[in-house]
């Protein structure tokens, strides 16, 4: 008997390189330390019985435009998947009372700027925006081996040209600051992008970063936002429906302990107390466990070292409120929009990423308020509401408190405290939240590890995207494509190239190359 592609973690990559390969006769055994799979794709009742809560991830834009969906679409409906598009994805709260929305409606859009220059220059980037994503989708789209990207950098050389492309590299290489200074003049504006940054650890003044600010404004002007029916956890539910469906297995509360190895090669894993033999191996998993489980290493000393010096992101800390109505902004229009950025200036974000990295509880964390039930209200009991909160970006461990106010070190004791200065945060914005609070659920970055090892110190994103560990160099030089010095045992997640989101790239790599 052929013995099964086995694959550790069903976090959203493992589970779309599952069912791809399901979906080509391959035999697969997806394990899950886990009670339940999806990894940061799940939702759970985290308040009160009846408010779904997505536990991480709520935007599921990238897995819908995303290969994967591109060839699986059709299965994945047929397996229930069902998703809520959103036409205003994004927003900054500002000074109480004022704010900057980017909608798909380009005038509605327009109307919260304050510079004719800037809309000149919006509607520039709009324009501009079919080539240039198409260059960087692109990009974005290539696993890094040296054929495909050899390929990649010939078609874009052959429709950009030698000037092009290396406007195109200059850019890959440029801070949210840079750009955003570059581009627009109305600091508000540059604080509403800004903020994108900070979710793939990009501080205004860190080299690289531009990108994802430029992806977020013109994606979300372009084609809006995409959530889940229901939770994010509909993705996740297709998924293991599609994989099922295939002759695959998903099996939860099943902890990989050790992978074998013999000669160079995968021979298979140990979980619970037995053995399954494997020679095709696809690890989920951050890379000081994947190092962790190979026990004696991988024969490949650089390889090893790097894999317990990869560097993660500042943690983050979630909120989850049960509400008794919608949030009351100020700004009555931020009723209206999946997300609801907190940070009044795009100096207050630096400061902010400066502390945590200092290890102070920062005094003006970004927050990240989701606002799910406005658009599905199959979230909530009628009339109620969910919120979904991320606080940006916190220590994982805790030197200080910038503020001066929480003395505690520890994340147990403070995470309340941490709670109550994002309520501070909003209460700003919008006068009466906590009136409205039925129940709520904070969590720390240790508890976000504790449950999910794979987000060291609470980073959601399974390792920093900075240069240095970003592109050929994510998350090992010379093994970017996911391969490891030991034959059959393959490397996929968010610590992989593309990186983090949903898209689940590196999945749908591994897949395809195994296939």
């Amino acid at each position: 008997m052929t013995a099964p592609i086995v694959i550790i973690g069903s976090g959203i990559n493992a589970l779309v390189a599952a069912a791809d390969l399901t979906a080509r006769g391959k035999k697969v055994h997806v394990l899950e330390r886990h009670a339940t799979p999806g990894g940061a794709v799940r939702t759970e009742e985290l308040t009160l019985p009846g408010f779904r809560h997505d536990v991480a991830a709520m935007n599921l834009s990238m897995f819908a435009g995303s290969p994967f969906m591109a060839a699986h679409g059709p299965a994945m409906e047929q397996h229930g998947l069902s998703l809520v598009p959103i036409t205003r994805p994004f927003s900054q709260a500002l000074e109480p009372g004022d704010y900057i929305g980017v909608s798909t409606d380009v005038e509605e859009t327009l109307s919260t700027f304050q510079s004719d220059a800037d809309r000149a220059a919006w509607r520039g980037m709009m324009a501009d925006f079919p080539a240039r994503v198409g260059a960087i989708g692109g990009l974005l789209g290539t696993p890094m081996r040296r054929g495909p990207l050899a390929r990649f950098l010939w078609q874009t050389w052959r429709r950009l040209g030698t000037a092009g492309s290396l406007e195109l590299a200059q850019f890959l290489m440029t801070s949210p600051r840079a750009w955003l200074d570059a581009s627009f003049a109305d600091p508000r504006l540059k604080a509403a992008l800004a903020s994108w940054g900070l979710h793939l650890d990009f501080a205004p003044d860190i080299a690289g970063g531009a990108i994802f600010p430029y992806l977020e404004a013109m994606g979300g002007q372009a084609m809006g936002m995409v959530i889940g029916k229901g939770g994010a956890d509909t993705v996740t539910r297709a998924l293991v429906a599609m994989i099922e469906a295939g002759g695959g297995t998903v099996e939860c509360n099943a902890e990989v302990t050790a992978i074998r190895q013999a000669g160079g090669k995968a021979t298979g894993v140990s979980v619970n107390g037995r053995s399954i033999a494997a020679d095709t191996i696809l690890a989920g998993l951050a890379p000081r466990h994947l190092r962790r489980l190979l026990g004696q290493g991988s024969g490949d000393a650089r390889f090893d070292k790097a894999l317990s010096g990869f560097r993660h992101a500042p943690g983050t800390m979630m909120l989850h409120l049960a509400l008794d109505g919608p949030v009351p902004w100020t700004a009555a229009p931020l009723r209206q929009f999946a997300y609801v950025h907190v940070g009044r200036s795009i100096d207050v974000a630096a400061k902010t990423y400066a502390q945590a990295m200092a290890g102070l509880l920062p005094d003006t964390p970004l927050l990240v308020v989701g606002q799910p039930s406005v658009f599905d209200p199959t979230r909530a009991p009628d009339g109620k509401h969910t919120l979904w909160v991320q606080i940006r970006v916190v220590p994982a461990e805790i030197r200080g408190d910038a503020a001066g106010q929480i003395t505690a070190t520890e994340w147990p004791e403070v995470k309340e405290a941490m709670a109550e200065r994002a309520l501070d945060l909003i209460e700003e914005q919008a006068p009466g939240l906590r009136r409205l609070i039925l129940g709520r659920h904070a969590v720390s970055p240790l508890d976000l590890e504790t449950e999910n090892p794979n987000l060291v110190g609470g980073d959601q994103l399974c390792g920093s995207h900075h240069l240095t560990q970003n592109f050929l160099f994510r998350p090992v030089r010379g093994f970017a494509d996911g391969h490891t010095p030991v034959k059959g045992l393959h490397m996929i997640g968010a610590a992989c190239w593309p990186g983090a989101g949903t898209g689940a790239g590196s999945g749908y790599f591994a897949a395809r190359a195994i296939a």
